[in-house]
């Protein structure tokens, strides 16, 4: 009995030995409802260097680093040499200060080692010449060779840190961008072309290659487009490229998941805006979408900013991450202005009001050497903290503050707008008018839309729309019978369908419709377009919106239908277009579907706005929200969380539906608050 005693107590004083002499995980406490994070880069800085560093980010409360997505040749200098000690000792000091890591993939810098040994992996420029070692992309995406060491670099990786308990996820790559136009791409863009198509006769049929004498007789004829081309081609090239950009990414996946736990995830931080590719194919295989957010020059644009977080969150149609922000400046603007005092403050809650769960800044130190040596940081070159570094670490506080409330809680919409990269490249392709700006289109709906409805989505036309009351459709210039039956369908439950210009004018191939817009549309319309134009001169307008001018396009709307309701006309312009239908709304099924004919005056469309909104039944908590003033609404597990922010320079008062408090404040419930200028308030009730 005394022997059995004397062990227990033995195997006490070993395990309180172990537990004073064993630091604490700081993975053994759940992560935090919001993550500020930034872009560490300890290869390029002495070891002794990394403790000051992390205690700078623990006191500004950074809990995520990511690292080493340009560390190839450190990670492995040699071909076949690898070298990851460095980054366990960097991965676990920062585990000591309760930061996380995020690790990124560096194969969008191979080293030279690599592109000198292996030259057939430098991607080939349109002018037919090989890319130079020395900036970054300057690889083939379609490699072979060069897809396998991406992934014994990602694999070797992740047998070394996916089970690291410190390691949350992973970024693959680093803002997709380039292609190349060497043989081999253009061999598998052919056979890619072939499987799609089968016969030669399918290809030629569905691009009119009769025209200009474009037929092809065999599949080794067809080109990689360069410049402008037969519309279909130059469609089927860009899917080409989607494809295998997805592709490219699910090499990389499929070595870290043959190693790592399935608890860490996988992201990319794709570009905003950015059409180079389908970013609903790409993004199709990641546990979730990331973006890197950069306003340039100037100062934050709120609509455009927000429809872009909400397209980035319409990739996988739940919360993201912001992975990268500038902190005040960039190096790559025509000016490099710094954002005024507080704006990257009120940057960070639009980023979380729309669905992010975390933001990080590029980068936290200025290297002293490479390209970007004039990029705005939080630390300078000579290791100190920039005046930024106070309002981050307010940030900081903040996120911590609040971040169990948020935590489980995402936009939730009742209107959808719709995007396709496949209409987007087909109007830009042919404009007809060179102020054809996708962009101000899309925003020119977005913007008093969601002054109106606090939350937006913004979704492929594929994804299901039975949770919505309105969907809008500013340009969905590519209409395929598939899709179109799906908004009929959405329309005959109940819903409100609204079609800007351009719409229902091609089919998948990008070849026009034998029909008039909108197309397989039309009939449930009871209407269609007689004619469209590209304007010179404004084209005065009147109607249920009131009076303005139309500018850039208009076209003619005929309806087909007696009970096709006439909401906006022409004036006297053109001729053609005097006294004839601007926008048409029909009812069909247990719905309705609109049609805006002309791009409206900024009064026309908040109008419009209003009435879609008011119609469709859409309701939000909030009303009279001073201009200026951003509502976000985040749901979940129970909870309603506003984020108010007040994006212009003067204070507002608020007033509030219901006593409400505020939450980095701790307030008292309130009926009414006031914001100073860039300020935010977190309001619950």
């Amino acid at each position: 009995m005394m022997r059995i005693l004397r062990l227990l107590v033995l195997l006490l004083l070993i395990a309180s030995s172990f537990a004073v002499a064993t630091p604490q995980s700081s993975n053994t406490t759940q992560q935090p409802g919001l993550f500020l994070g930034t872009a560490w880069y300890p290869e390029q800085w002495p070891e002794s260097r990394w403790d000051t560093d992390l205690q700078l980010m623990q006191q500004a409360g950074i809990r995520f680093v990511r690292v080493a997505e340009f560390a190839w040749s450190t990670m492995e200098p040699q071909e076949g040499q690898y070298n990851f000690d460095w980054l366990e000792k960097a991965i676990a000091l920062a585990q000591k200060h309760g930061i996380y890591v995020v690790l990124g993939t560096p194969t969008a810098a191979p080293p030279a080692w690599l592109t000198f040994k292996y030259p057939d992996t430098l991607r080939t420029e349109e002018n037919g010449q090989r890319a130079k070692h020395g900036n970054r992309q300057h690889f083939d995406f379609t490699s072979e060779r060069y897809r396998q060491f991406c992934h014994q670099i990602a694999g070797e990786m992740a047998k070394r840190f996916g089970h690291n308990p410190n390691v949350i996820g992973w970024q693959i790559d680093n803002e997709y961008a380039t292609y190349s136009y060497d043989p081999e791409t253009q061999r598998q863009f052919q056979e890619w072309l072939k499987k799609k198509y089968g016969t030669l006769d399918s290809l030629n049929q569905h691009w009119t290659t009769a025209y200009w004498s474009q037929t092809y007789d065999k599949w080794e004829e067809i080109p990689i487009p360069v410049g402008y081309n037969n519309p279909g081609l130059m469609l089927e090239w860009k899917r080409f490229v989607s494809d295998t950009y997805r592709s490219y990414q699910k090499n990389q996946i499929d070595a870290i998941r043959q190693y790592a736990d399935p608890r860490q995830w996988i992201t990319h931080n794709f570009m905003g805006w950015f059409d180079g590719f389908d970013h609903y194919v790409v993004s199709a295989d990641l546990d979730m979408a990331s973006w890197d957010n950069y306003v340039g020059t100037g100062q934050l644009d709120p609509a455009g900013n927000g429809m872009i977080h909400d397209l980035t969150r319409g990739f996988k149609r739940k919360n993201y991450w912001v992975m990268e922000t500038q902190p005040g400046n960039v190096n790559w603007s025509g000016i490099n202005n710094v954002l005024d005092k507080g704006e990257v403050r009120e940057m960070a809650w639009e980023d979380i009001g729309h669905g992010a769960d975390a933001v990080g800044y590029w980068q936290w130190r200025s290297a002293l050497g490479g390209q970007e040596q004039y990029h705005g940081t939080l630390v300078g070159p000579d290791g100190k903290p920039m005046p930024l570094y106070p309002e981050v670490a307010e940030v900081g506080k903040e996120f911590a503050k609040v971040g169990d409330l948020l935590r489980g809680t995402s936009p939730v919409a009742q209107v959808a707008i719709l995007h396709s990269y496949d209409s987007r490249w087909a109007i830009d392709w042919q404009k007809h008018t060179k102020e054809y700006d996708q962009f101000a289109n899309f925003k020119s709906y977005y913007k008093p839309l969601h002054e109106l409805a606090d939350t937006i989505d913004v979704v492929n036309p594929k994804a299901p729309l039975d949770e919505y009351k309105l969907i809008v459709a500013p340009n969905l210039n590519l209409l395929p019978e598939e899709e179109a039956k799906h908004l009929l369908a959405f329309v005959q439950a109940g819903g409100h369908l609204v079609l800007g210009p351009r719409s229902g004018m091609k089919d998948q191939f990008n070849a026009l419709l034998p029909e008039r817009q909108p197309g397989p549309l039309a009939s449930a319309l009871g209407a269609h377009v007689a004619q469209y134009y590209a304007l010179d001169q404004p084209v005065p307008l009147t109607g249920d919106f009131g009076s303005g001018e139309a500018k850039i396009w208009a076209e003619l709307l005929q309806p087909d239908a007696a009970d096709t309701k006439v909401l906006e006309k022409y004036g006297k312009s053109n001729g053609w277009l005097d006294d004839q239908a601007a926008i048409v709304t029909h009812n069909y099924g247990k719905g309705t579907i609109t049609y805006v004919g002309a791009w409206l005056p900024d009064d026309a469309m908040t109008a419009l706005a209003k009435w879609m909104i008011e119609t469709s039944g859409v309701k939000s908590e909030f009303t009279n929200v001073p201009a200026g003033v951003e509502v976000c609404r985040r749901t979940g597990q129970g909870k309603d969380v506003f984020i108010v922010i007040n994006h212009t320079k003067q204070p507002q008062q608020i007033a509030l539906p219901y006593a409400m408090r505020e939450q980095l404040r701790s307030t008292p419930p309130l009926t009414e608050i006031e914001l100073a200028g860039r300020d935010v308030a977190v309001l619950t009730k």
